[in-house]
C-alpha cells in the first residue's frame, strides 16, 4: 500500500452539523437543516445568541476538500477493472468498495489491490469469516 502525497493539514471550520430551528420544541420539526422563511424569524435574521445558519464562508480548504484523515480521495469500486483505473493515481485516490459487491468479487478486488499498490478502506468488509 502506497502513503498518500503530502498535503497541508485538514483544518475543519465546524464540525456540528447545523439544526433546524426549534427541532428541539416540537417532535414533528425534524433536526435536518431547512432555511428559515419567516418574516420575524431570529434566526434568519442573524440575531445574536441564535444558531447560526449554513453559508459559504464555512466551506472547507479547496486543496484539503474531500480528503479522508489517510489523505487520500475515496474512489468506489463495482468491479475488479476499476481497480486499474487507480494504478497511476494510488497516492491520490483510495478504492472503497461498493456495497452491493458480493464477498466473492471482494476477494478478486483486494487481491488486485494489493498487486497493484491501491490502498482499499473497507478491505475487512463481508471478507472476513466466522468464527
Amino acid at each position: 500500500m502506497v502513503a498518500s502525497k503530502v498535503h497541508i493539514p485538514i483544518v475543519k471550520k465546524r464540525t456540528k452539523r447545523f439544526v433546524r430551528h426549534q427541532s428541539d420544541r416540537y417532535k414533528c420539526v425534524a433536526p435536518n437543516w431547512r432555511k428559515p422563511k419567516g418574516i420575524d424569524n431570529r434566526v434568519r435574521r442573524r440575531f445574536k445568541g441564535q444558531a447560526a445558519m449554513p453559508s459559504i464562508g464555512y466551506g472547507s480548504n479547496k486543496r484539503t476538500r474531500h480528503l479522508m484523515p489517510s489523505g487520500h480521495k475515496a474512489f468506489l469500486v463495482h468491479n475488479v477493472n476499476d481497480v486499474d483505473l487507480l494504478l497511476m493515481h494510488n497516492k491520490t485516490f483510495a478504492a472503497e468498495i461498493s456495497h452491493s459487491v458480493s464477498s466473492r468479487k471482494r476477494i478478486d478486488i483486494i487481491a488486485k489491490a494489493k498487486q497493484l499498490g491501491v490502498k482499499v478502506t473497507n478491505a475487512k468488509a463481508r471478507v472476513t469469516t466466522e468464527v
